[in-house]
C-alpha cells in the first residue's frame, strides 16, 4: 500500500520449493518493474537481490472441475489452497478449489504443457482472467494503482488483510476504515453490453448524473454476451 492506505499491487508470494532461500512473486507485468524498485527500498543491509524471473519461467493457468485430477497426475499430489508442490523442475500453486498456476523452467515447460493438453483444452489468457472474475479476486494493474483501500476491493472478506500484523505502509488508514469507519464503496461483479471496457474505466448511473459512481478494476470481453467485470461501486 501507499502511505495513504491505497493499494499499489496485490500478488501471490510463495517460497520456491527448489531453493528455500528464494521467494517468487506473481503479479501483472506492467507493475513488475515498479514494484521491484519499491521493494528494493526495504532491502537495506540485508543480502537480498530482487530480479525479474519471467524470462526463466513459463507460466500456465489450469482451471476447472478436472484441474485437481490433472495436477495430481502431473505432480503426484494435489496441494491445499494457497500451498505449492514441486516436481521435475515445475511448481504448482493452488489458488482455490478449481484454479492452479504452474511455473516451469523453459527446458521442461513444453513437455508438461503437451501432457496437460491431452485432457485440458488450451485457451487464451482472457479465459484465465475470466476465472479470476468469477472467484471475485481483483488484480490491481497500472491503471488502478492507488485507487482503492483494501476494503473497497473486499480484501478483508477473503483473508487478504491482517489487523493483527505489525507496522506496514498505510496501516493506520486501513485499520481506521475497519474499526471506525464504514466503507461506502464495495467490490461487485457485473456484466454490461459494451465491449471496449478496460481497467480504470469510470462507471455512471442515472441517479448520480455526471458524477461517476464506480470504477472498473478488471474486465474481460466475453463474445456474444458483452463484458464481465469487477468494479468498485
Amino acid at each position: 500500500n501507499s502511505p495513504k492506505g491505497r493499494m499499489l499491487a496485490n500478488f501471490v508470494l510463495w517460497r520456491d520449493p527448489a531453493a528455500s532461500e528464494r521467494f517468487l512473486i506473481l503479479l501483472p507485468g506492467d507493475l513488475a518493474q515498479a514494484i521491484a524498485k519499491r521493494l528494493s527500498m526495504y532491502v537495506l543491509r540485508s543480502k537480498v537481490k530482487i530480479a525479474d524471473a519471467s524470462s526463466r519461467l513459463v507460466r500456465m493457468g489450469l482451471a476447472g472441475s478436472q484441474a485437481p485430477h490433472l495436477v495430481r497426475e502431473a505432480f503426484g499430489d494435489t496441494p491445499h489452497a494457497m500451498h505449492s508442490i514441486e516436481h521435475d523442475g515445475a511448481t504448482c500453486v493452488r489458488l482455490d478449489e478449481r484454479r492452479f498456476v504452474i511455473f516451469a523452467d523453459r527446458a521442461v515447460a513444453a513437455e508438461l504443457e503437451a501432457r496437460l493438453a491431452r485432457e485440458a483444452t488450451p485457451v487464451r489468457a482472457e479465459a484465465w482472467e475470466w476465472t479470476g472474475l468469477h472467484a471475485g479476486i481483483p488484480t490491481i494493474v497500472a491503471a488502478t494503482q492507488e485507487a482503492f483501500v483494501p476494503q473497497m476491493a473486499n480484501f478483508e472478506l477473503v483473508g487478504g488483510v491482517s489487523f493483527r500484523k505489525g507496522c506496514y505502509p498505510g496501516q493506520e488508514i486501513v485499520a481506521r476504515v475497519h474499526y471506525r469507519g464504514r466503507g461506502k464503496e464495495r467490490l461487485y461483479r457485473a456484466r454490461i453490453a459494451a465491449a471496449d471496457v478496460a481497467a480504470g474505466t469510470p462507471l455512471f448511473g442515472r441517479r448520480f448524473g455526471e458524477q461517476a459512481c464506480g470504477t472498473v478494476i478488471n474486465a474481460v470481453h466475453v463474445p456474444g454476451t458483452g463484458t464481465e467485470l469487477l468494479a468498485v461501486l
